[in-house]
């Protein structure tokens, strides 16, 4: 099993028209299920407070406890006086940073994308800050929607809603790789007492070194254990939906290894949020990167669109499965080369 990536949540399968479809043999998240399963009672409802029992995060119950939508500063300072208050009998509260954000996120559910038992109360369909900055453009944040999971950025002196978290993990989660504190600006700041990512660097330490080649066709990130293909897009240039599904399984004619599609928990696990253009750590090994790469994640806001992983910005979106807009990068686990 693939270490610090979650399990989608995804049950179902669809295809490139979003209707629903058996999931043997389709090569789609719902059939495979990588990642790590939430446990039998994934949240604790402590009075108050929610302890999640998969990544050992404890969250505010209240999921909007600024009441109305502020900037991007203003949310780090009403987290500092959640603090000073002692908000539900603690003042270690952060804004989580944005893989501890969409550590919440469901991708079998919609408005709100949370797992159905979850314990949370005045939840709104919302932008959700994180702690997070898009150093493409580091005036602006990375933020999630609670309408259907999508993360994106949006300008610091923009207006979203913030969702208090506090303690430092199990391990589960691995670390952003920011670094680096920024104004509201963009400017550079010192990041003590900023409530910054790049402040806190909660999460697994990434390993050094990240990456080694195999057989000089295969990347092996010993962060994860997952295994992906060196050449970052195939031959087949940009293709559908369905189209990278079925080349992944041409690919296991002639390569040994279970190949897939990664899911969009495992593509967003290869991102580096201290950098952009690729947001990938440094001294990567991959060539032929593009743009963007299809996961077997399909939306379930709308089941005739899959999830994407935008490479320069580190972005997750999604993309239209029956246009031929995005590219495919195999995937595997360790122990499947290993056992060759």
């Amino acid at each position: 099993m693939s270490q610090h990536i979650l399990n989608t949540g995804q049950k179902y399968c669809y295809d490139a028209l979003g209707d629903r479809i058996p999931c043997v043999g389709s090569g789609q998240d719902a059939e495979l299920h990588p990642g790590m399963p939430s446990s039998q009672v994934r949240f604790i409802d402590a009075q108050k407070t929610v302890f999640d029992n998969l990544t050992g995060l404890t969250w505010s119950q209240d999921a909007n406890p600024g009441e109305f939508p502020c900037t991007w500063p203003e949310a780090l300072r009403a987290i500092r006086n959640l603090n000073r208050e002692l908000y539900c009998g603690h003042r270690d509260w952060r804004l989580p940073n944005r893989r501890e954000l969409r550590s919440l996120m469901d991708y079998q559910t919609r408005k709100p994308a949370l797992p159905r038992d979850h314990p949370f109360t005045n939840i709104f369909i919302h932008w959700y800050w994180s702690s997070t900055t898009a150093v493409l453009h580091p005036g602006y944040a990375w933020h999630v929607h609670l309408e259907g999971a999508r993360m994106f950025y949006g300008k610091k002196t923009q207006e979203a809603l913030f969702w208090p978290v506090r303690g430092t993990g199990n391990g589960v989660l691995a670390a952003t790789g920011q670094g680096l504190c920024y104004d509201k600006n963009g400017k550079i700041i010192p990041c003590l007492n900023s409530g910054q990512d790049g402040e806190f660097r909660r999460g697994t330490s990434w390993p050094s070194p990240r990456f080694s080649i195999i057989d000089d066709k295969m990347v092996r990130d010993h962060l994860t254990d997952l295994v992906w293909w060196q050449h970052a897009g195939l031959s087949a240039g940009k293709v559908s939906w369905q189209k990278a599904i079925e080349e992944v399984k041409v690919l296991n004619t002639s390569q040994p290894g279970n190949w897939r599609l990664p899911t969009i928990n495992e593509l967003e696990s290869l991102v580096d949020a201290d950098t952009h253009s690729p947001a990938l750590p440094g001294n990567y090994p991959f060539v032929n990167l593009q743009e963007g790469y299809w996961s077997s994640t399909t939306s379930a806001f709308e089941t005739d669109w899959a999830w994407v992983l935008y490479m320069e910005k580190g972005a997750c979106g999604v993309g239209y499965k029956p246009d031929s807009t995005f590219f495919i990068w195999p995937v595997t686990d360790i122990e499947t080369i290993e056992h060759q």
